[in-house]
């Protein structure tokens, strides 16, 4: 049976600038509609795909674990969450690890963790959490207020309160935000939907000095280009410096919903019996993928391998010259395209051609292909974008 967009507009919430695809299954790097058309993936699933679609390790995993046991609540541990956590808490060079379904929720355990450490050291009144001016972390409403963003800020009042927000690469701006009722701060090491904007390296090692040295948590939202996106387990390791909490979703389910805070022994302990909690977090089914996850891509072989394609897609496109491209960013697979013209035509037009990509903000074309993805199939998208730039006036 097939569908058509009358159906979408009839049971399903508007919430979405969806595009007029309706897809149904997917192999390696591929994506396929209702009509069996092929479309390169540059978006898995903004992110979530990391391992591409029908990955043979993950879906028998998976699929094991769903006959074995789906569910399960907390009251209770799972062998696959046990050895997730050992996995996962190692490669991250982390203490402790709570699983979650998303990175919103992530986040935000990640706001709860922070304010509770700093209430149980030093009591009411330093509970303000500083984020970046075009920072993005979630939709619920503590994570909406967080996101640095004025645009998200509508509304939905009346927003949690405690939060002020830093001008990206401003050490001045942060330090005089740096009041005493601060006890966090939360930073994207690339601003993935705010434009693909990466820190700069001096802010972010400065940033982190100043809180360590008055005790203010640092929390890396890696829930975009964390788990190998930027060809470093987390896009922090670029900056060479150490964080309290980390926050992870997305590529660690590779198409199955989870997220984690991962905890320094600084604040392993400090949540409590009755603190925190999640129904469906620590999953079996999708810890049982998050292990495959693990095992083929976050090592430092695998690493090398997803930095130098970035570096590949950044040769090929600087080679071009195109006079549409103003800047190309990002690290590792997870790149930016600014253009002159609309993002949005390019990602129109890409699908035409057989492409998928996405867009952050009003003038970049977005990237964020399966891990797994190779040179030869890294070439044939971009050489699709660049023919797209090339048409346009």
């Amino acid at each position: 049976m097939s569908y058509d967009f009358n159906e979408a507009k009839e049971h399903v919430v508007n919430s979405y600038g969806r595009l007029d695809l309706i897809l149904t299954h997917g192999e390696g790097v591929y994506l396929y509609d209702q009509d069996e058309n092929k479309y390169l993936d540059f978006t898995s699933g903004i992110g979530v795909s990391s391992l591409g679609y029908g990955h043979e390790k993950w879906v028998k995993a998976t699929s094991n674990q769903l006959k074995t046991l789906a569910h399960t609540s907390n009251i209770f541990h799972t062998e696959p969450s046990l050895k997730l956590a050992k996995e996962l808490t190692e490669k991250a060079n982390m203490s402790k690890v709570f699983f979650a379904n998303s990175g919103a929720e992530a986040n935000e355990g990640s706001i709860k963790l922070a304010r509770k450490y700093s209430y149980d050291k030093y009591g009411a009144g330093r509970s303000k959490i500083l984020t970046l001016i075009q920072s993005f972390h979630g939709r619920t409403i503590t994570t909406l207020k967080a996101t640095g963003q004025e645009k998200f800020h509508k509304y939905f009042y009346p927003f949690t309160e405690g939060f002020d927000y830093v001008k990206a690469n401003d050490i001045e701006d942060f330090k005089a935000k740096l009041t005493d009722d601060v006890c966090a701060i939360m930073l994207e090491a690339i601003q993935g939907e705010g434009g693909v904007i990466p820190l700069d390296t001096k802010f972010v090692q400065e940033v982190v000095k100043a809180c360590n040295e008055k005790d203010v948590l640092v929390i890396f939202d890696e829930v975009q280009c964390g788990i190998g996106r930027t060809g470093k387990m987390f896009g922090y390791n670029n900056f060479n410096v150490e964080a309290d909490i980390v926050s992870v979703a997305k590529g660690l389910g590779a198409g199955l919903p989870i997220g984690g805070i991962l905890c320094s022994s600084k604040v392993a302990d400090v949540f409590k019996p009755g603190d925190h909690g999640s129904t469906f977090g620590a999953n079996p089914v999708v810890c049982s993928g998050a292990l495959v996850v693990l095992e083929e891509i976050c090592n430092e072989q695998y690493f090398e391998k997803i930095y130098k394609r970035g570096l590949f897609v950044r040769e090929l496109i600087d080679e071009a010259k195109n006079p549409q491209i103003v800047d190309v960013r990002g690290m590792g697979l997870m790149i930016g395209i600014k253009v002159k013209c609309d993002p949005a035509l390019v990602q129109k037009e890409a699908i035409k051609k057989g492409l998928l990509v996405l867009t952050a903000g009003k003038d970049v074309v977005r990237l964020l292909p399966p891990l797994t993805i190779t040179e030869k199939e890294l070439k044939v998208g971009i050489d699709i974008i660049l023919e797209i730039l090339s048409s346009l006036k």
